[in-house]
């Protein structure tokens, strides 16, 4: 099947942003959250908010990836993805109180992969006047 003219221009930009490490990404990530939970009807806004979006989408990917890798060093257990699970906030540990999974001292295991950190959920409002 051929890609059409807007798949290739974003295929080109999704090339692009993936040179990018996503540490220098998650340097931006504050100042990007700050002007989409300050609402405006403005191309500004707009533009922060996709920018926004790159910028989860970069961390979404490379936690895709270090889990699926993680999933492929163990070959014993399926590959299947939850997608709830990998984005969930981890679980205390009743044992200790911590939050992370795997040994008692809420370390990860050596057989398990490390929960991701959770995310932060942004309440959005009309900015005041």
């Amino acid at each position: 099947m051929s890609e059409s003219y807007m798949e290739r221009a974003l295929l080109k930009i999704a090339r692009q942003i993936n040179a990018y490490d996503e540490a220098s990404l998650m340097d931006l990530w504050e100042k990007y959250a700050e002007i989409v939970r300050r609402f405006e009807p403005t191309k500004r806004w707009e533009e922060a908010a996709l920018l926004f979006g790159v910028i989860q989408g970069m961390r979404l990917k490379n936690q895709l990836f270090n889990y699926n890798w993680a999933l492929s060093r163990r070959p014993e257990e399926p590959g299947s993805i939850d997608l709830a699970a990998l984005t969930a906030p981890p679980r205390a540990s009743k044992a200790s109180g911590k939050d992370a999974p795997g040994t008692p001292d809420g370390k990860p295991g050596p057989d398990k992969p490390q929960a991701p950190k959770p995310g932060k959920v942004l309440k959005l409002q009309p900015k005041k006047k």
